[in-house]
Formats: C-alpha cells, sequence, structure tokens
C-alpha cells in the first residue's frame, strides 16, 4: 500500500509538469519543429518532410517510470489537405508506452515524427495506433538531404528523430502507443471533435489552430503527383 501510495503521489506531482492548455501546446509544437528546420545540418532532411504525408510532434515527452514504467507525452498530428496544397488543421494526440529504445533519465524529449504514406495516415485516425506493429517505423536520418541515404529505413512508414540535450537523433518507438486526445481537441476548437474529423484534410482551420500548418508550408511543398508515387 505504501508503495501505490508513493505511485500516486509521484503521478500528480508529474501530470502537473504536463498541465497545459491545448494552445499553448500547439505553440510549443510549432517551436520545437521550427527549432529544428533552422538548424538543417542536423536537422530532419528537407525532402523527406516535402514527401511526408503527416507531421507529429510531441514536446517535452517525460519519462514516467515510477507510474507506468514508459514514456508519456502530448502533442499534435497535422496532415496535408486532400487537394495537395497547404496542410490541415491540428489533432491533438498522446504518446504512451513502455521500453521505446531510448533513454529520457529526469529530463524531457521533444519527438518529432513523419508519416510517409496514406496507409500510416490512416492509423493516425483509430483509436489506438501502436508504433512499429500498426505501421513500418524507423528511426529517421539527420542532414541536409536523405538523397544520399540507401539505407532500407527510409522505406518504412513512419520516421522518427528525438532531441534531448540539445542532441538530436533518429530514434526506435516501437512499442509506444500514440491516442486521439479528445480533451484538447475540444479545448482548441472549443467542441468535441474526433482525429479522424480533423484530419481528413476537408476543415477550415481556425486562426487559433493555423501555427503549426503555416510552419509546415513554409519548409514543405508538394503535390498529389509527386506523392502518389510514394
Amino acid at each position: 500500500m505504501r508503495a501505490l501510495a508513493i505511485a500516486a503521489s509521484l503521478a500528480i506531482s508529474t501530470t502537473a509538469v504536463w498541465a497545459e492548455t491545448a494552445q499553448e501546446r500547439l505553440t510549443e509544437s510549432t517551436s520545437v519543429l521550427s527549432e529544428v528546420m533552422q538548424t538543417p545540418d542536423k536537422g530532419i532532411p528537407q525532402d523527406l518532410l516535402s514527401k511526408a504525408a503527416c507531421v507529429i510532434v510531441l514536446p517535452n515527452v517525460k519519462k514516467a517510470a515510477f507510474v507506468v514504467g514508459g514514456e508519456y507525452g502530448k502533442g499534435f498530428a497535422e496532415c496535408r489537405n486532400n487537394n495537395g496544397t497547404g496542410w490541415g488543421a491540428p489533432a491533438a494526440v498522446k504518446l504512451e508506452g513502455g521500453s521505446v529504445g531510448f533513454q529520457i533519465g529526469g529530463s524531457s524529449t521533444d519527438l518529432i515524427l513523419l508519416v510517409m504514406n496514406r496507409h500510416g495516415m490512416d492509423q493516425l485516425m483509430r483509436d489506438k495506433f501502436t508504433l512499429g506493429a500498426d505501421a513500418t517505423l524507423a528511426a529517421g536520418p539527420v542532414g541536409r538531404t536523405a538523397a544520399a541515404q540507401t539505407d532500407a529505413r527510409l522505406d518504412a512508414e513512419i520516421l522518427a528523430w528525438s532531441r534531448s540535450k540539445g542532441l538530436f537523433a533518429g530514434v526506435s518507438l516501437k512499442g509506444a502507443v500514440l491516442r486521439p486526445d479528445e480533451k484538447e481537441n475540444a479545448d482548441l476548437y472549443g467542441r468535441a471533435m474526433t482525429n479522424k474529423e480533423i484530419l481528413a484534410g476537408t476543415m477550415t482551420v481556425p486562426a487559433n489552430a493555423q501555427s503549426l500548418g503555416e510552419l509546415l508550408s513554409k519548409h514543405s511543398a508538394t503535390s498529389n503527383a509527386d506523392r502518389s508515387k510514394q
């Protein structure tokens, strides 16, 4: 009982760190991606971002070893519009998982995932999405361009990166679970919305939710014809 009480206390104190508004978290997600893209020699290859169907940003993922023995974080996913021009609205997601191939320790880590095709995009619209099981997953390459990369990981449906203590690198996240965060969606949009509704690429993006899409449009561009070749 004493152990359970300690675990509960730690869970409460840790949750308090994550108690941000959806708007604040969206701003933070946009800032994380902006900082990464401003260091192209050590960041995400821009040609990969231009080919991505969706992007997921999870700032300040926490190690919750005393609570569930894994990681926990919240962020946003955003997919391209159906017409191939620009990006849609951000949908809130939360990450839960056991051992996922990287050590956070007592600090926090920013995670960025690129979803490279329609199948991976469809997984985001489900109620539960296990990385590495429901879609193939690999650590993403780092650098200005991925054109010289010949590794089979570039055939993966999802590529993942982490940034912790100034270091940015590809990361393995197999076994971690992504779920929609309905509470955050309601907070951001003022009404209940599912991730399937948001990520369909047909809704008008409200002014308070445009920051991440505008940044993605700045750093990536592709057409439906280009993506159909993937």
